[in-house]
């Protein structure tokens, strides 16, 4: 078997056993790994009407056909469960080298179920896999924790964030990368887990090792021809992006009080570029390096979506305390999205500025559960009686894309079926940065097909599972090139995106069993609404149209193959051989 390890191990911690079956070759075919396997296993096994912190609720951690390989930014894996955050099926992946690893000993997925009666950490090396206790690491956080165990092999773990099952915290590997957002971090809490610590030493096969050579290459041609990967990414990382989105007037401020931050550029990538000695980091076998830390003390530098979370969303300018408050979220296991966007919901409703100082306390009380805007703003605000200020949907916080400016992100948000994601379709990168053309960004027409187009390939993409940044570059031809040639089965650019439109519909069958509904298809009444004002004092417009986006909503239902109300027909279901 070439792609596909074809070992999968399934781990009770309730009794302690440990138990390892052949991966199914049909479910790998069709569902491809990553994120499509970590959706099936949970389907198959898992009631949709579970409580997400059961010792029921798997764990589920998966690798795709092109991890490990040496296929460009195919350092990731996938994590898949149901959210405490968000009550919906829900999937998260991370880069660094731990997929790597895991591939490297052999794992196409780990499913984890049951309690410990006290922490335990998992070994995996190569063909032995032990549960270790792990009283001993109790109350550590990431760092402190990845360096007690670093020597066993590569580490992915939660902080106290994850050990006080706080509703947005974070499982991380490799000290910084993120199984983020949903309360990853809180389902292995729940479960007494620690952390999982894998070493591995045969690298995967290639089935052509002849088309792979000329698969990659073309990939790596398209990577250094695209200005985002080569330059922009390259240069300054994902925070490149702040000044775009500040001159585009999509730049959310204030908890979305505001579209445009008058001091975007004390936050923006050429600031952190002129102010920062900087060294440039990269993921297993990727090119593009966009990962960044301050030289001489090797604190990393946040991505776009943090700079944006604790800097614009909250109205602060300082640099410092931005790098500060994401190094605090790291070492916790938080979401700092999720994190920066309830703090800022906080500011709104109580009417409080908060500075750098009360930042830094705000974040160490929410990782050290002992602040309620830990369950993250939907579930914090609703017991304020204030729900409408959570700029969330189906209770996932958004991205610091506004959506009144970008209509098919907006449209992205709302059908996504983990909640507000970019990253499920990321139509900033057509409406805005013009990939793979510029399309006009103001108007629903021609979203409804083009946003499912996109979901579906985001599905593939994370089921591979290699880095979204390459879709900048490459696009299902050259995808399903390197997919073909490494697992020797032959997937043409449809059936990729076949693949992931199955995905997109068996996460969406769950949901729906999970009591999800139309209305849960939607975004904040604020972005339905006139008012507020831009920081420059002018009055924002440009609000969306409710009445265009229900039409569209609609149309977009009619591609998937659902009804008016949302649910996949039985001919859809059928022509992607789901029962």
């Amino acid at each position: 078997m070439f792609g596909w390890t074809g070992r999968t191990i399934t781990v009770d911690l309730g009794n302690r056993s440990i138990l390892e079956s052949k991966t199914d070759i049909k479910t790998a075919k069709e569902y491809i790994g990553g994120r499509g396997m970590g959706v099936k296993i949970l389907y198959d096994m898992a009631a949709p009407t579970i409580d997400p912190l059961s010792p029921e609720n798997p764990l589920i951690l998966t690798t795709g056909p092109l991890t490990g390989t040496p296929a460009p930014m195919s350092g990731r894996h996938s994590i898949t469960t149901k959210s405490p955050l968000t009550g919906t099926i829900f999937d998260s992946s991370a880069g660094g080298f731990f997929g790597k690893e895991m591939k490297f000993a052999g794992v196409d997925a780990l499913i984890i179920t049951g309690k410990a009666d006290s922490p335990v950490y998992l070994q995996i090396d190569d063909e032995d896999v032990d549960i270790v206790p792990a009283t001993h690491l109790r109350g550590m956080n990431i760092r402190e924790t990845t360096n007690a165990l670093k020597s066993y092999g590569l580490v992915s773990c939660i902080g106290k964030a994850g050990e006080r099952q706080v509703g947005i915290a974070n499982i991380m590997n490799d000290y910084v990368h993120a199984c983020g957002r949903g309360g990853l971090g809180a389902i292995a809490g729940s479960k007494n887990l620690k952390a999982i610590v894998v070493r591995g030493s045969n690298k995967p096969e290639i089935a052509d090792n002849a088309a792979f050579a000329e698969a990659k290459e073309s990939a790596m041609r398209l990577l250094r021809a695209s200005p985002v990967t080569s330059k922009g990414l390259k240069n300054y990382g994902t925070s490149v992006l702040v000044s775009l989105m500040n001159y585009m007037k999509i730049l959310p401020t204030d908890n979305f009080r505001s579209r445009e931050f008058k001091s975007a550029e004390s936050v923006s990538g050429e600031y952190i570029n002129k102010n920062y000695d900087l060294k440039r980091h990269s993921c297993y076998n990727c090119p593009v390096g966009c990962k960044r830390s301050i030289k001489e003390s090797e604190i990393e530098i946040p991505e776009y979506e943090t700079v944006w979370a604790f800097g614009p969303d909250i109205g602060n300018e300082d640099m410092d305390s931005i790098i500060r408050a994401n190094r605090i979220c790291n070492d916790y296991g938080m979401d700092t999205i999720s994190c920066g966007s309830t703090i800022a919901a906080y500011s709104e409703l109580t009417s409080t500025h908060i500075d750098p100082e009360q930042l830094d306390e705000l974040v160490m009380q929410i990782g050290e559960g002992e602040c309620e805007l830990g369950a993250g703003s939907r579930a914090y605000l609703r017991l304020k009686g204030a729900e409408k200020l959570s700029m969330s949907s189906k209770g996932l916080e958004f991205p610091g894309y506004d959506p009144r400016g970008v209509l098919g992100q907006a449209l992205g948000y709302a059908t996504s079926n983990r909640g507000g994601c970019h990253l499920r379709a990321y139509m900033v990168a057509p409406e805005i940065i013009g990939k793979p053309k510029l399309i006009d960004r103001l108007t629903f027409s021609g979203k409804a097909g083009l946003v499912q187009i996109f979901q579906n390939l985001a599905a593939a993409v994370d089921s591979l599972a290699i880095c979204k940044f390459g879709s900048f570059a490459m696009d299902e031809e050259e995808l399903a090139a390197l997919l073909s040639a490494v697992t020797g089965v032959h997937y043409s650019p449809q059936d990729l995106l076949h693949a992931g439109e199955r995905i997109w519909n068996l996460e969406k069958l769950f949901n729906i069993g999970a009591g999800f509904t139309r209305a849960d298809d939607s975004l904040p009444a604020r972005m339905f609404e006139d008012g507020g004002t831009n920081t420059n004092g002018t009055t924002i417009t440009g609000m969306i149209n409710k009445e265009e986006f229900e039409k569209t909503l609609t149309e977009y239902y009619y591609y998937r193959g659902w009804n008016k109300d949302g649910i996949p027909s039985n001919k859809k279901l059928k022509e992607l051989g789901i029962s």
